[in-house]
């Protein structure tokens, strides 16, 4: 394979990453400005954004079978197209059902592109190499997690329509199939491997339960607090951003760092660590009014919790005689469903007991996070890690 076609299969990859965080990550932005925008509740807008993850867990499920029948390169040509009619949709159509339909849309497009930016790199780099180059995909999810909910601030802040934003988002998409009708795409083979793991065990099940919790009170948090630090802090929308915006930047750099030291240390001590601390940041936050402190609050929240859900993903590939991709899929999953979850657990009791009720959610869910990988660390053994 020539340079510049390996360039082009990279640069895919990173943007699959980058659209999907994108995605995701500006919800709490302009959450309030949405329901405005369909005379509804706050809370019962944010549900409706549970059509967006909805769409994404689907994507994991058909992805491989998808793959098996039409080749990548036509998958993103259709994406891409599919990406213009979600858009439009959402420009055009002042109805919250088109609008639900364009989100699960949107969901699944990103969910198969981001599963063909994980085949690519898996397939064209290998060993050392493939996991760096893997972290380094993943970085720039984060990556749209700090520009995003600038952009979407912006946007709200010289009263602009917010769905301006999926424009913008969709530019990701037309860089995409620009490089993809340029680039030629290698043949993906599927192994099955005729030995049986067993996966279902204890230890899975305690990692698999951490990692839904996980990403649950953490997108709980991220999309909540933007709307709790505008009403109860008194900040600025711009201001409330840029919180949002440290977050993912300290969790970006956050995963580089520990990316190089993690083979240094027992992962399972170090994911309790980071796991308290991670409990005890997010107590401080929810306790705490001065701007400039939270900043720094949050700032270090994202850093310390940067590594949490790729240690689980590390311990879980541990627990069997050979790394099983059923199990990291099963943790992936989990993960998943815990991104799907956050609006439909969060959207009642905010509905009932307030914002700031949904920060304590998430607290909680650190705390039980916390308690878990406890146990996981006393009664399970995990293999060593060869570099």
């Amino acid at each position: 394979m020539n340079k510049s076609n390996l360039i082009g299969l990279t640069c895919i990859s990173f943007l699959s990453y980058a659209l999907t965080g994108a995605l995701i990550t500006i919800t709490g932005i302009f959450l309030e400005n949405i329901s405005k925008y369909f005379n509804i509740p706050i809370t019962d807008m944010g549900n409706t954004f549970t059509f967006l993850n909805a769409g994404i867990l689907s994507s994991i499920f058909i992805s491989s079978w998808i793959t098996n029948i039409i080749n990548l390169k036509t998958q993103l040509i259709f994406g891409f197209i599919l990406t213009i009619i979600a858009t439009l949709i959402l420009i055009f159509s002042h109805n919250l059902t088109y609008f639900s339909i364009s989100m699960f849309m949107l969901g699944i497009i990103s969910g198969i592109t981001m599963s063909i930016g994980t085949y690519i790199i898996t397939n064209l780099y290998t060993d050392q190499t493939r996991a760096s180059m893997l972290l380094l995909t993943d970085s720039f999810f984060s990556m749209s997690g700090i520009i995003f909910p600038i952009i979407t601030a912006l946007i709200i802040s010289n009263n602009m329509k917010w769905y301006w934003v999926y424009f913008i988002i969709g530019i990701i998409y037309l860089i995409i199939f620009l490089i993809t009708i340029n680039t030629k795409f290698p043949i993906i083979y599927t192994e099955i491997s005729k030995k049986r793991i067993k996966t279902w065990n204890f230890s899975i099940l305690c990692l698999s339960i951490s990692a839904l919790l996980y990403i649950l009170g953490q997108l709980s948090f991220i999309s909540w607090m933007p709307e709790y630090t505008m009403k109860y802090i008194h900040i600025s929308i711009n201001q409330s951003s840029k919180l949002v915006s440290a977050f993912w930047m300290a969790y970006m750099v956050g995963m580089w760092i520990f990316s190089f030291i993690l083979k240094f240390f027992d992962l399972k001590k170090t994911i309790i660590t980071l796991s308290g601390i991670s409990l005890f940041l997010m107590s401080l936050f929810n306790i705490f009014y001065d701007y400039a402190l939270l900043y720094i609050i949050i700032l270090s929240l994202g850093f310390f919790s940067s590594a949490i859900y790729t240690i689980i993903i590390t311990l879980a590939s541990q627990q069997t005689p050979l790394s099983s991709p059923k199990t990291i899929n099963y943790i992936l999953t989990s993960g998943t469903v815990g991104t799907l979850l956050t609006f439909i657990i969060t959207g009642p009791i905010v509905q009932k007991y307030g914002i700031f009720s949904a920060l304590l959610v998430s607290n909680i869910l650190y705390g039980i996070v916390f308690f878990l990988v406890i146990i996981f660390a006393t009664l399970t053994k995990t293999k060593p890690i060869h570099d």
